[in-house]
């Protein structure tokens, strides 16, 4: 029989993933199934009558029943973890951007790095992102009643303010680019 592949880490080997800092995230449905939104308005001018007044039929989010459901969960989570918060976040047709904010705990040294040891095996790390990933997923599951998520997710360590300002941007204008998404898929 022969080897199975062993799937690559995205993730860097040394780094300390309780490190104190800001990380955003991606969260797709499996298979990419349009069925956590819909994003509404074509982004055109919506009528004659508007011609030459500026006024843009801007997308807009509709949430569907899966999607609220991610909503309310995101926001309770936010409030149930003290040492992580979530600054901002879109719930796209088939992902979740997440930009989450690792501020510490009770444990947090000077240095900015918990006490949480670094493990020997990255990818199997309990992390602050992993850890709310997970009970996202779980907690979203459980009222759906149904698993609707990829089991891994995309994380990028936020490494400066201008990296930062790009994804906060990057969270706010994807109903505007969602045609143009890598993630796009047709409803």
């Amino acid at each position: 029989m022969e080897e199975l592949k062993k799937r690559k880490t995205p993730r860097y080997q040394s780094f300390d993933y309780n490190s104190i800092g800001a990380y955003f995230i991606t969260i797709c449905t499996k298979n990419k199934q349009p069925i956590l939104s819909r994003i509404v308005g074509t982004g055109v001018l919506d009528c004659p009558q508007t011609v030459g007044t500026g006024v843009l039929d801007c997308p807009q989010i509709e949430l569907t029943r899966y999607g609220q459901i991610a909503d309310k969960y995101i926001k309770q989570l936010n409030d149930f973890y003290d040492h992580l918060s979530v600054e901002g976040y879109v719930i796209m047709p088939n992902h979740i951007h997440l930009l989450l904010w690792v501020k510490g705990s009770k444990n947090t040294v000077n240095d900015g790095q918990s006490r949480t040891p670094v493990p020997t095996n990255v990818e199997r790390a309990n992390s602050a992102c992993s850890q709310f990933v997970s009970t996202l997923k779980r907690f979203c599951n459980k009222e759906y009643g149904e698993s609707i998520w990829q089991s891994r997710f995309n994380d990028h360590i936020i490494r400066n303010r201008q990296d930062l300002e790009e994804h906060i941007k990057y969270i706010y204008e994807n109903p505007l680019r969602w045609h143009y998404d890598a993630l796009y898929a047709e409803e």
